[in-house]
């Protein structure tokens, strides 16, 4: 005959992140901040998703597309342009987009600077390359930005 215990063991904290997890952003955060630095992941709809390697055709796009925005920003006041900045986006959303241009709040942008200098809220501009993440940069994470409020939404088309 087995004994049932008395309490049931509380949930702990996952000590790190894995592909296909779920978890709210506060979670997600919290386990994120203590991964190691070389260690890229993102919440999309409450389910995470660990980066995959970048070739060559990702790391060749994302300087330029990275130059346009920055060209841009530089002859509009009231713009910054980020690179593979934290968004905490939502709930169940803390992505990692490539390259972003937000309208600054003192200018009537829709997202915020945190005090330990996140990005909150939805930037009004996100850009993805899309080559070995394809099939999430179109599915799950266009549906997530969205659904969080991020009016533009980039993905080029890159060659091989």
């Amino acid at each position: 005959m087995s004994t049932i215990p008395r309490s049931a063991p509380r949930y702990s904290e996952p000590a790190e992140l894995h592909n296909g997890d779920r978890m709210t952003r506060e979670e997600f955060h919290q386990v994120y901040e203590k991964m190691p630095e070389h260690v890229k992941a993102e919440l999309i709809g409450g389910i995470v998703y660990m980066a995959s390697p970048l070739g060559l055709p990702h790391a060749r796009s994302d300087p330029a597309l990275t130059t346009v925005f920055f060209a841009y920003a530089g002859k509009t006041p009231g713009v910054e342009v980020c690179n593979n900045a934290t968004v905490l986006l939502g709930r169940d959303s803390e992505p990692q987009p490539d390259v972003l241009l937000r309208v600054l709040p003192e200018y009537g942008g829709q997202s915020c600077t945190t005090a330990d200098e996140y990005i909150a809220g939805a930037p009004e501009l996100v850009a993805e390359v899309a080559h070995s993440s394809r099939a999430i940069d179109l599915g799950a994470k266009r549906e997530d930005y969205a659904r969080h409020g991020v009016r533009e939404y980039l993905v080029p088309s890159i060659a091989d």
